[in-house]
């Protein structure tokens, strides 16, 4: 499996972005797809994450109400539509895979590269 992500890109605080992960491979409706962002000199943190079959989505805390994950099967892609943006989101973003649901890091299996985004001008 391979996860280009994309989407990254300057935008004022307040403003809205999206994020794209395409997934190149096979994909089981049991996968969860997960976005994870890290600052500099910040360990890499749980974002949101989408399981492909049933929809369900998780988020944390720091971006419910403003952030929105959602998936597109004929696409193989997982979009993260950000609003509200603040500069405590400016990081590294990174979409990831897991078996199963987990918001850990260490159990997601393949990762995409990172996209920067958002810098809040």
């Amino acid at each position: 499996v391979q996860l280009q992500a994309s989407g990254g890109g300057l935008v004022q605080a307040g403003g809205s972005l999206r994020l794209s992960c395409a997934a190149s491979g096979r994909t089981f409706s049991s996968h969860i797809m997960g976005w994870f962002r890290q600052a500099p000199g910040k360990e890499r943190e749980f974002v949101a994450c989408i399981r492909w079959g049933s929809r369900l989505t998780y988020y944390a805390d720091c971006v419910k109400g403003r952030f929105a994950i959602s998936g597109d099967s004929a696409k193989n892609t997982v979009y993260l539509q950000m609003n509200s943006l603040k500069p405590e989101d400016t990081a590294v973003y990174f979409c990831a895979q897991a078996l199963s649901y987990t918001e850990h890091p260490s159990d997601y299996k393949y990762w995409g590269q990172g996209t920067q985004s958002p810098s809040p001008s």
